[in-house]
């Protein structure tokens, strides 16, 4: 038996098809905001705020491994109900809800530790979500992007060992876009069309918890970036989800994207 803690956005169902394929007893407890699931028979809507139900729930099912995978919203700390355990654990969530969303999982995955209940991959059914490292597109980048792309990284690397930024966009040679907390389709969406190509360079942060938070991309993501006009995607190989992957690789081929996972 394995629980899925779900939240919002496309990888969820992603994980629950793999699963049913597979034929694995599982349950989820919803964690989206207006009960995404309630149509699945396995599916609990339970507050974030009751973790004595949802510690009673996941002994009830004899479960002793869960899985983290969509977006999970920062709860509203003074709309939640709260029981007994949920009362005791409060001030450790409310410390970590100031600090962001993977600190708020950081805080759940320690409490489900403490409570014998291991977090495992998000891909651990879905190897195939990864990309391995190499080249995925028959348009490649050109020696210049190249040093584009190291440069890029190297960036990315000095500032998301900072302030958690997953993603930047570098157009001739210089940082143009930086990722925020509002995600990397806004940072796409506010760069300007120009007649010079950019890459988006998108990997994990650091110290990133690589069970419950792989930086994801999807077709949207291809698309917002012929719109505005950048060339290619760099993702990290083994770590970055990429959604609806052979859609993605149609779409940057006929439109002469590159993908590159390193």
């Amino acid at each position: 038996m394995i629980g899925l803690f779900l939240g919002e956005k496309d990888l969820p169902n992603e994980i629950i098809k793999k699963i049913e394929k597979k034929k694995i007893k599982y349950f989820i407890i919803d964690l989206t905001k207006n009960n995404k699931f309630k149509k699945n028979k396995h599916s609990f809507f339970i507050n974030i705020g009751k973790f004595g139900e949802i510690l009673n729930l996941i002994k009830s099912q004899k479960c002793k491994k869960v899985i983290f995978a969509g977006n999970i919203v920062k709860p509203k700390i003074s709309k939640l109900k709260l029981d007994l355990r949920g009362l005791f654990y409060i001030p450790r969530i409310v410390k970590a809800s100031k600090k962001g969303d993977a600190a708020i999982l950081k805080v759940l995955i320690k409490i489900l530790s403490e409570n014998k209940i291991k977090v495992i991959k998000l891909n651990t059914f879905n190897p195939e979500l990864t990309l391995k490292r190499g080249i995925y597109t028959k348009t490649r980048p050109t020696l210049f992007e190249k040093e584009e792309i190291v440069k890029g990284i190297k960036e990315l690397k000095k500032i998301n060992s900072h302030n958690h930024t997953q993603a930047v966009i570098i157009r001739d040679n210089k940082i143009i876009s930086r990722e925020t907390r509002k995600g990397t389709k806004v940072m796409i969406k506010s760069v300007t069309k120009s007649k010079i190509k950019g890459i988006l360079i998108k990997l994990p942060k650091a110290k990133q918890d690589l069970r419950v938070d792989l930086p994801t991309i999807g077709i949207d993501t291809f698309k917002d970036c012929k719109e505005v006009g950048i060339k290619g995607i760099v993702i990290k190989s083994n770590q970055n989800i990429i959604l609806n992957k052979e859609a993605c690789i149609k779409y940057a081929n006929q439109n002469k994207l590159f993908l590159i996972a390193i």
